[in-house]
């Protein structure tokens, strides 16, 4: 059996399978490898999504009864140890005689976390941080969803470079071009909401779908939010859209997002206008920036954002840029908020 420390292999194995599970619900994306004394693979698993065996269990049951006692279990996220629609996952590792469990990112559920602790009282071995950076980027959106209790929340725009969205009688298709239209359909597909503000509903008429290169729908589709106090026609687009339109009549977008979590929702996409955006930017609600950016000026006053809370220059809302992308003559720029040295952060905030 492999040294503690020596289980990078067979987490990537894992980190590979649980890509392999849905990116948008409640439930995170989790892989599991059990491996035998000798360091052979005996077993893999994967989550498949709410209501189906988390990767543990689905690891297990390719084993005989006993086949698992004194294995080792690689597993991306922390054992469960609660009861939801399955079993805890900690209480099936004990139960199959696993001696050790290596896992990479601890689970910050109230509910759910704790499994580490329960396997150590029942005499398993437990090991933990491996891999964990590679880990915690790829559980990014779901560990912002458990520790915060809202979705994870993207903001996408896309301007001229003066960051206009608009010319002056406010038209605005198309700013960009084919390529980076057709990335933020491949993003819709993958979040569970799409978010816009009762004022582009009304002003745009859009269909908030995911389509394909040759305007077929996609296979997943987001569930649209429509968010304001104003009423919309019967008629609008939206309402064609394949999942039925959640309207929510608030303009405080905490309370949007709280309504989201209750519904199961992981991921949210928020595109339009520039007062919906701005709310959330003012909140301090927004993980992930992807602003497209063409190559051309606007001039005007149709800003991406309007007033965010920031009266002077030491307020500025400071991010990082992950990464800068060309998709045709445009640019995709992905930005995350700046977040405060460890030093900085005060315990319980």
């Amino acid at each position: 059996m492999p040294e503690p420390g020596g289980y990078e292999a067979a987490m990537s194995r894992a980190l590979e399978l649980a890509h392999n599970g849905p990116a948008t619900g409640i439930n995170p994306r989790v892989g599991c490898v059990i491996i035998a004394a000798d360091g052979s693979v005996v077993a893999e698993g994967w989550h498949r999504g709410v209501g189906t065996a988390h990767a543990e269990v689905d690891a297990l049951s390719k084993l005989p009864h006993g086949g698992a006692r004194g294995t080792t279990a690689v597993v991306t996220l922390e054992p469960c140890n609660h009861t939801g629609h399955t079993g805890p996952c900690s209480v099936a590792l004990i139960e199959a005689g696993v001696a050790r469990v290596v896992y990479a990112v601890s689970d910050p559920g109230h509910a759910s976390g704790g499994g580490a602790a329960r396997l150590r009282a029942a005499g398993v071995d437990v090991i933990s941080g491996v891999l964990a950076d590679a880990v915690d980027d790829f559980l990014d959106d779901w560990l912002t969803a458990a520790r915060l209790g809202r979705p994870h929340v993207t903001v996408k725009w896309a301007s001229s470079l003066d960051g206009r969205i608009a010319a002056a009688d406010g038209t605005s298709q198309w700013i960009t071009g084919t390529a980076a239209r057709q990335r933020v359909h491949e993003q819709r597909e993958g979040s569970d909401a799409i978010l816009v503000g009762t004022g582009t509903v009304l002003a745009d008429d859009p269909s908030l779908t995911a389509r394909g290169d040759g305007g077929e729908l996609l296979a997943a589709q987001p569930t649209p939010v429509i968010v304001g106090t104003r009423s919309i026609p019967s008629d609008a687009a939206v309402f064609r859209h394949p999942r039925r339109p959640i309207l929510i009549a608030t303009h405080d977008v905490a309370d949007v997002l709280r309504d989201l979590r209750a519904r199961g929702f992981r991921r949210a996409y928020v595109e339009g206008g520039p007062t919906l955006v701005s709310a959330f930017v003012a909140a301090g609600l927004v993980d992930e920036y992807l602003i497209y950016l063409a190559p051309s000026l606007i001039g005007g006053d149709k800003l991406a954002l309007g007033d965010i809370g920031v009266a002077t220059i030491g307020e500025q809302r400071r991010l990082d840029i992950v990464s800068v992308e060309q998709l045709g003559a445009d640019l995709l720029v992905t930005a995350r908020p700046r977040r405060a040295p460890a030093s900085t952060v005060k315990e319980g905030v």
